[in-house]
């Protein structure tokens, strides 16, 4: 007889309510007080939900979200920012580590219980596939992700379905990750995902989806699913638990940004996810330390213990490396796609800004610099300034071609000006093809580097093209909102971004001045 698995359907609660949950059921899973289980739940009102390893300033716009109600909270697993609303169905399976259904491994895992959610959608008409290292799609388009952690000898994995999709809110909601696209390429959000209404051509009924889903799970594991309510245990335990995860200490504190005056951060986007760090650095050592992404680590906690291995540690990338390579060699901790060489990089980039004082550059400035290919220090002459078009006013006669005639109407002329005085040809740059274009001639003309201003979203998703194309550069960050912000990335690429944006132009003259060619220091 197929072994009884409890079919856990939470229903419609808070943000709050769930992730609490999540650490309820988990508890009582790794306490045998329940037997595996496989929960469904849904969310209302409308969350937004960091991954654990993240900052919630970092990745959620918490202005739109309290205008428009929208619950923040944080999630136990890692991963990154998800907008939940009540069109969306969570699927979970808590259950032993010990259970010879499962793989030890996370990588085998993730695979593994994806297929049972892949079934579930071959019974609703949908036919899926496992996308490594943690997504289902279909035709290429993610329609769920997934992700978990473990307790005392139990695991938690849990997916998101797209049944229905409001992409426009979630857009804003969250600050998008747009590095990703390009790993997938793809032009945009909308054209990364799907769901069952689009996949279908309407919604089923959402008893019709659970039921569908449950099947798949029971006919991939071979068991038999009874429908069972929360034990006395767990509704205890949840009223004891929840109100901390209604508390600012778990959905800010946990990884609360250090003291922007005095960080420096560094950002890269590794095969499991993307890495920040953020240091704070004084009398040559490593004084506070964060590190934040979208990555999924086993145990929760071992980011956590990294950071505290790493506080007091020489600001040196030598003394840093044997504390990282030998934490992460530890067979207990596991980071699926992510290695040592990946931390030890970002860590690297993040510590080189504490040098950059040297040329009058203050911490939180630093960190709107950006360099490709080789580091600041080892950048001397550039030759030209790549300035972005949508810095020029909408409506004028330059803005989708090459020139400034200076009105002063926006700081494009300044820029134009700037750039002639520290000897650096100014060139306005259309859209992504004209900026590798202009990089290959630039190569094939002898120039030794560049500088050029776009934000940090744009670095993050091409900085893959730029070390491709092999011309060293300083990147400036822009002011003011960006067409990541407004998901117009795609308007971008094209070239017909309608909004404006600024460039930061007291930093763009310190940089200018550093690496003038005709060796002024203004």
């Amino acid at each position: 007889m197929a072994e009884t698995w409890r079919l856990l359907d939470t229903g419609v609660r808070t943000a709050a309510e769930n992730m609490a949950l999540d650490e309820v059921v988990l508890t009582a899973r790794s306490r045998g007080v329940v037997p595996n289980t496989l929960r469904f739940l849904q969310f209302s009102p409308p969350s937004a939900l960091v991954g654990y390893h993240q900052a919630v300033e970092q990745e959620i716009r918490v202005p739109f979200c309290r205008e428009r109600g929208i619950e923040i909270n944080r999630r136990l697993t890692g991963g990154g920012g998800l907008y939940f609303d009540e069109s969306q169905l969570g699927w979970e399976i808590i259950a032993s580590q010990d259970d010879p259904r499962f793989p030890r491994r996370v990588e085998q895992l993730y695979e593994r219980i994806c297929q049972g959610a892949i079934r579930g959608l071959e019974k609703l008409g949908v036919r899926a596939a496992f996308r490594p290292k943690n997504d289902i799609e279909v035709n290429g388009r993610k329609i769920s992700g997934t992700g978990g952690t473990s307790m005392g000898g139990a695991f938690l994995f849990q997916g998101t379905l797209l049944v229905d999709f409001d992409v426009e809110t979630m857009l804003r909601a969250l600050r998008i990750p747009t590095e990703k696209l390009k790993d997938k390429e793809i032009a945009s959000v909308r054209e990364r995902v799907t769901c069952l209404a689009w996949e279908l051509g309407d919604v089923p009924p959402l008893a019709h989806i659970k039921a569908m889903l449950a099947e798949g799970f029971a006919e991939m594991f071979g068991i038999r699913l009874e429908p069972g309510p929360l034990t006395p245990f767990e509704e205890e335990l949840l009223a004891q638990r929840l109100p901390y995860f209604q508390s600012d200490e778990w959905i800010y504190g946990i990884r609360r940004p250090l003291d922007q005056r005095r960080e420096v951060w560094a950002l890269y986007k590794s095969p499991g996810g993307l890495i920040r760090a953020s240091l704070i650095v004084s009398a040559g050592r490593i004084r506070e330390v964060l590190i934040t992404g979208d990555f999924f680590a086993y145990p929760r906690r071992a980011i956590l213990d990294l950071e505290a291995r790493l506080k007091g540690v020489p600001a040196d990338i030598e003394a840093v490396r044997p504390v990282v390579e030998e934490f992460l060699g530890k067979g207990n901790v596991q980071i699926p796609g992510v290695t040592a060489a990946d931390f030890l990089r970002t860590i690297q980039e993040a510590l080189e800004k504490t040098t950059y004082t040297q040329y009058g550059l203050a911490p939180n400035e630093a960190n709107y610099v950006f360099c490709v290919v080789k580091p600041l220090a080892e950048i001397q002459r550039c030759q030209a300034l790549l300035l972005p078009y949508c810095a020029k006013l909408p409506d004028c006669s330059y803005r989708y071609q090459e020139g400034c005639d200076r009105c002063g109407a926006c700081c494009i002329g300044e820029a134009y000006q700037l750039a002639e005085q520290y000897g650096l040809t100014p060139i306005s740059i259309q859209n992504f093809e004209h900026l590798e274009e202009t990089l290959k001639r630039l190569k094939r003309e002898g120039a030794e580097a560049f500088v050029g201003s776009c934000c940090e979203a744009f670095y993050a998703k091409h900085r893959d093209d730029f070390e491709r194309i092999g011309l060293p550069g300083i990147l400036v960050d822009v002011d003011s909102t960006t067409c990541y912000d407004l998901g117009k990335e795609h308007d971008a690429y094209a070239g017909k971004f309608q909004n404006q944006t600024y460039l930061k132009m007291e930093l763009l003259e310190k940089v200018l001045a550093r690496v003038s060619p005709n060796g002024r220091t203004g």
